[in-house]
């Protein structure tokens, strides 16, 4: 990112994990930066595109490793920061949709009490401010019956409408970073363009920024302003949005290669080609 001063600076990020069949590096020396933007990371499953999101907030499990040369929100070293801050940290300025909603919210409590309960948590307002802002938020995310869906249990929603809540929990304390990590692979085509409109919206009117992990090259082209492609833990390649066409990366090239095109037909698609030395390589 250039210009304006990064929300996010992420150096020489590292994850590691100690099995039983040995060491492994989930994430290697990834350096990037975050502005009020949209960036997009994609790579295979495995590329360390989740492990990097997670361990930006520091939510990587005792088993895990977590070492950088920096890792700064504005003025905050999440590195050095206690947990206490962390705690304001994550939610209040940071927040994090995750994949499936089915795995995010409690079965046993009806949606509107779980986001108001977040609000509640980190806004520090009193019942009735909360489930005012948790209608107003469901409403913001297209709800069509704000009442409704707040009374409902998650099981009560489908896939796009819990994923559309989860948005409404974490935007409705007005964080000016959210990482989306993997938002829309649940949900048809259709419901994911919703999603997708509905974050759009939410984030340009706000002037927040975006981290979206996702493994689908199309859609990060046509919703992210830059793109990070991740292999085997690393950064092998960045560029704008606009230009992934023109990728340079073999990599990054055998990825678009591997997708279908509908103006473009095939018999057989190209099978992806690995260079054990792409792990290596630093950022081009």
């Amino acid at each position: 990112m250039t210009g304006a001063q990064p929300l996010l600076t992420v150096e020489d990020l590292r994850v590691e994990y100690q099995t039983r069949k040995g060491l492994v590096r989930a994430v290697r020396g990834v350096t990037f930066t975050v502005g009020r933007e949209k960036v997009g990371i994609v790579g295979e499953s495995g590329s360390g595109k989740s492990q990097t999101g997670r361990a930006i907030l520091r939510l990587i499990p005792p088993t895990g490793r977590l070492t950088a040369k920096r890792l700064g929100f504005e003025e905050v070293d999440l590195l050095a920061a206690d947990e206490r801050t962390m705690r304001d940290v994550r939610g209040q300025r940071i927040a994090m949709v995750l994949q499936d909603p089915k795995f995010s919210l409690n079965p046993v409590m009806t949606v509107g009490k779980q986001i108001a309960e977040a609000y509640r948590a980190h806004a520090e307002l009193d019942a009735g401010a909360a489930r005012k802002r948790a209608l107003d938020m469901l409403a913001a995310v297209r709800m069509r019956e704000p009442e409704r869906v707040y009374d409902s249990y998650p099981h009560e929603l489908s896939g796009g409408m819990g994923q559309r809540a989860m948005i409404a929990m974490m935007l409705g304390t007005d964080p000016d970073l959210l990482i989306a990590d993997e938002p829309t692979s649940a949900l048809d085509v259709t419901v994911q363009m919703q999603v997708l409109a509905i974050l759009d919206d939410l984030v340009t009117g706000r002037g927040m920024g975006l981290i979206f992990i996702s493994h689908d090259l199309n859609l990060v082209a046509s919703f992210c302003d830059r793109v990070l492609v991740m292999y085997a833990g690393r950064i092998v390649e960045e560029l704008r949005a606009s230009e992934l066409g023109q990728a340079k990366h073999p990599y990054t090239q055998g990825l678009l290669a591997a997708l279908p095109r509908v103006d473009q037909p095939t018999r057989e698609l190209a099978v992806m080609r690995r260079d054990p030395a792409w792990a290596m390589e630093p950022v081009g």
